[in-house]
This record gives structure tokens, sequence and C-alpha cells, in this order.
């Protein structure tokens, strides 16, 4: 049985006190006490006289509805959001792991144990950074509750990944403080974590005030850099050198539980640069070209650094050069969906078979790894 107080505690035999005897009153004494005035009924408060919400009333940021009402809707589509993500519902005990412990102490070479921990060791601090700029920066402002439910489920989804990380890492037996403390002591990572903190901290505050056009405008550039470049770039980029192990026949269940991952950061993405827009459109901001190329080139420079470290000696089938082509080629895409011009112009696709790789749309040995040809896995759109 649970303790509720300590529900992973079991729960205590409760020792048993003797009831507790009436007063005695004094012998010969049978005067009765004097009667207790009845007690008043609460007083209700009166109606508060307000008219129902309107959905056209609703706004992204700065709305004045009621925050705890959830329909009718204005934007159905953040609830397609949250119904769409609950169909990639999965936990890394899902995954078959065992054939990775095999290929990293027995067939991996060291470039490749080089790429794939460094990769994790970014990784797993990258996502409790997005976690809490979900939860802090961006949620709590949210003033129309189908965007805040969704937001809800990615908090829970960047902490899933968190698992999925470390999971791994137990796994393989890595050494846990090394690995983490990598985004510390790494140069080439800790930049990618450093201009994060620097886009991402200045709104990782609850007492912004949005109807202040300078902080609207930072809020947006800094939820275009989450968005766009953090979770649609970086994110979208960084699994990559995994896949290419698996496309070798390599370390298939961390590839796998990192297809499940993309699916997530996907629809995080596209979610986030659907509001940004619709907070550009409803707000009437304008930002500043310069700015945005500047945010463009040091994005670029950054993911430069990790992919020289990272790839310093290239790994079969996957090299720095095809990891920043690819980066270029994904970061047009993103900036266009927000709007903007292409910030790598003639930028090709370096991974054709990217998108292929990361469909969970294929047939599974069901005593490998986990059946997805089902409404979990199968039925997402990548859009």
């Amino acid at each position: 049985m649970l303790n509720w107080d300590d529900p992973l505690t079991a729960a205590k035999e409760a020792k048993l006190e003797p009831a507790a005897q009436p007063a005695q009153q004094p012998a010969g004494n049978t005067k009765m006490p004097p009667p207790q005035p009845a007690a008043t009924a609460m007083e209700m408060p009166a109606p508060v006289d307000v008219a129902p919400v309107n959905p056209e009333d609703k706004r992204v940021i700065n709305g004045l509805t009621d925050i705890n009402q959830l329909a009718p809707f204005k934007y159905p589509w953040a609830w397609d959001y949250f119904l769409n993500a609950n169909k990639n519902h999965w936990t890394p005990l899902d995954i078959n792991m065992a054939q990775d412990v095999q290929d990293y102490l027995h067939k991996l070479t060291l470039e490749e144990r080089h790429v794939y921990e460094n990769v994790l060791a970014y990784l797993t601090t990258s996502d409790v950074l997005a976690m809490r700029n979900i939860g802090l920066a961006v949620m709590e402002k949210m003033s129309a509750p189908e965007l805040q439910i969704y937001q809800a489920r990615q908090v829970y989804e960047e902490a899933l990944h968190t698992w999925t990380y470390q999971h791994c890492i137990e796994t393989l037996g890595l050494d846990q403080g090394e690995v983490y403390n990598r985004y510390r002591v790494v140069p080439e990572i800790n930049g990618k974590i450093q201009m994060a903190n620097r886009r991402l901290e200045s709104v990782l505050r609850a007492d912004i005030d949005l109807t202040d056009r300078d902080e609207l405008e930072n809020f947006v550039m800094a939820y275009s850099f989450f968005a766009g470049i953090f979770e649609g770039c970086w994110f979208y980029n960084g699994f990559s050198p995994i896949f290419a192990l698996q496309r070798r026949g390599l370390m298939k269940g961390t590839a796998e539980q990192f297809q499940y991952i993309m699916r997530d950061e996907v629809l995080h993405a596209s979610f986030g640069i659907r509001v940004v827009k619709q907070i550009i459109h409803e707000e009437e901001v304008s930002l500043d070209p310069k700015a945005v190329r500047q945010m463009w080139d040091e994005a670029e420079a950054c993911e430069n650094n990790y992919a020289n470290y990272i790839l310093r000696d290239p790994i079969l089938g996957y090299s720095k050069e095809d990891h920043m082509e690819q980066f270029r080629f994904v970061a047009n895409r993103r900036a266009v969906q927000l709007g903007w011009e292409e910030p790598f112009p003639g930028a090709e696709c370096a991974l054709p078979w990217l998108d292929e790789q990361a469909n969970l749309r294929k047939e599974k040995n069901f005593f490998e790894t986990r059946v997805t040809e089902y409404q979990t896995g199968g039925a997402l759109s990548w859009d």
C-alpha cells in the first residue's frame, strides 16, 4: 500500500492510540453545560458580474480573458499539437539496448566513441536548458490555455529526453561525472550552451512587461532563437551523427530512442515557430534584420566549432563538412518557416537519407525492439 506522505517508502503500520475517554462529571453534579449558539452559515460572496469568454478576445500574450477556461478555442491548432504529441508516447525502457553495449565495447572505433560520447554530453545539458526555458520563460507568458497545455507536455518531453540520455549513459557504464561535465570543460560544447544562455536568460523572468515594446521584441527574438535554432537546427542536426552509425548497423538502440526524440523536437520547433509568427502578427512586431543576421552568424560559428571538435577525425559515412552543410540547409528551412530570408543561400541537403532514417514507419522485429507500427508512433505528421 502506498504511503501518501512518501510514495517511495512502504507505508508504515499505524500505531493504535487508546481511545480518548470522556471527561468524568464530579459525583452528584447534574448541572448541564450552557447551550452553545448554532454555527452561522458561511456567507457566500456575491457572483462576479462578468461576460462569457469570447474566443476572439484571446491573444497569445497580453490577453485579458480567463486563462483557466480552455474552450472555446481561438487556436485549435495548439490543441492539435497536444493531441498529436500524445501519439508519440514512449519511454527509454521500451527499447532494447543490449546490442549497443556490445557495439560500444567491441565495434566502435576510438573516433566513433568520441563522437557518440560528445553528442550525449551536449544533449544532456541542452534538454535540461530547454525544459527550464519552456517552463520558466515561455509557458507562463502565454495567455491562452490551449497554448499552455501543449507546452506543459513539452516540458514533460524535455525531461523524458534527459532520462533517455541518462539511460544510455548508465546502460553503457560511462563515467557520469565526466560526461555531464564536458559541457563545462570542453570549449566547443560550452560555446553552444553559453550562446543559448545569453539568448534566453533575459526572458527567464516572471516580471517581464510584454506591453513594453523593447521587452516584447527581446522576448520574440529569444523565442525565435529557441524554436528556430536551438530546437529547429541544433537539436535536429545534433542527432545526425548517431543516425550515421545506425545506417551501418551500429548503436541501433540509441538511434531508435533518438528517432522518438527527433519526432518530439520537430513538433516543438514547428509549434514554437507558429507561436512566434502569431505573436508578430497580433502585436505588430518588427524585428531588426541586422539582429536576426547576427543571430544566424553566431549560431553557425558555434555549430562549426562543435563540428570541428566532435568530428576532428571523420567517421565512415559522416564528416564535419556533411554536418555543417546540413546545418545550413536546415537553417534555411527554419528561416523560411519564420518568414525570414534564407541565411545561407545555396546550401544543399548533405544527408538525403536523414528523413528516411529518422522515420519510424518501417517493419521491426518484435523480439529485437519495440513495435512502432501503430497509433503511438505511426500516426505522426512531420510537418
